[in-house]
């Protein structure tokens, strides 16, 4: 054996034996995982705003019930990490169409996260038959003059339900002259809470002592507000690519009867999943129309898709 095969083969009886070494090595103690731990990660209290308002009115924070309370809800959203970064995603993408509704309609741009609270910022619908950002009941929707069948549900019509809520919110204003409460009825109905403020003798959200949902209802909003306004303090950290778009559409005017909403699509240079996408309010493949009502469906602009969609 050469000199060169006796080295090589000294470096592989090394190796061999290190690697034997450390197979029998004993593995740390729970003294050491636990030091390592300590030492590697770390949860931290949130800092707490100074000061909170929602829609302008103040949130008497140097209460110490209303101080945890709001405490709740900034943990339970900042440590969601998931949920809460799909809602900063979604926020850059809908926040641009929900803010000009609601000056339109004359409610304070804080309601957009009341949007937040209630559907995440998604088309969806709960156990109860609530359905929409906004959420409607079928009850209330109609009530407030949406349509609801089985091909058109108007409460998955942003620009619809965000009108009918601002209705249904600025009533809830004038009944009990604040925005923060007008939210709570939001959750709770009018009824519910015009009930509890003559029954415990109160006139305030804040000074109401509600079910458990209602009670962090608000807080929630409030939280959102926070986090969403100031996402890096709590921890959230991305590029501006990361965000999720708003795709521009054109609007189109039917006020006949469409049979097949698939062949509708491809006459638009679109196919179905995509018309349903912008359009999440028709529920089925076909429009009935009898009574010739104008219905605005949204056409994406070219480009956005793919096959020059």
């Amino acid at each position: 054996m050469n000199t060169l095969s006796k080295i090589g083969l000294a470096i592989f009886i090394l190796c061999v034996c290190g690697l034997f070494i450390n197979a029998v090595q004993d593995p740390p103690t729970d003294e050491i995982l636990e030091t390592n731990l300590i030492n590697n990660y770390n949860v931290y209290a949130l800092p707490m705003p100074e000061t909170a308002n929602f829609a302008g009115e103040s949130v008497p924070l140097n209460d110490p019930d209303i101080r945890e309370r709001l405490d709740r809800e900034l943990l339970v959203n900042t440590f969601w990490h998931s949920n809460m970064f799909l809602i900063i995603k979604r926020a850059h993408k809908f926040f641009p169409l929900i803010e000009p509704l609601l000056e339109e309609y004359g409610l304070p741009d804080d309601f957009k996260y009341l949007v937040v609270a209630e559907s995440g910022l998604d088309n969806v619908k709960s156990s109860a038959g609530a359905a929409g950002f906004w959420q409607f009941m079928k009850g209330t929707g109609k009530e407030y003059g949406l349509e609801i069948n089985e091909y058109v549900d108007e409460r998955y019509n942003l620009k619809l339900a965000t009108e009918k809520a601002a209705l249904y919110l600025k009533n809830s204003k004038e009944n009990f002259g604040s925005w923060t409460a007008a939210a709570a009825a939001y959750n709770a109905g009018n009824t519910g809470v015009e009930k509890q403020m003559v029954k415990q003798e109160v006139s305030g959200y804040y000074e109401l002592l509600l079910n458990s949902e209602t009670s962090r209802y608000v807080f929630r909003i409030l939280a959102f507000k926070e986090i969403l306004t100031n996402p890096e303090k709590y921890g959230f950290n991305y590029r501006e690519k990361d965000l999720y778009l708003a795709v521009p559409t054109n609007k189109i005017v039917v006020n006949e009867p469409v049979q097949n909403l698939a062949q509708f699509a491809k006459d638009k240079g679109i196919n179905y999943k995509i018309l349903k996408l912008h359009n999440p309010w028709l529920r089925d493949n076909y429009i009935k129309n009898a009574s010739k009502k104008e219905y605005v469906i949204e056409i994406p602009e070219k480009g956005f898709y793919g096959n020059g969609q």
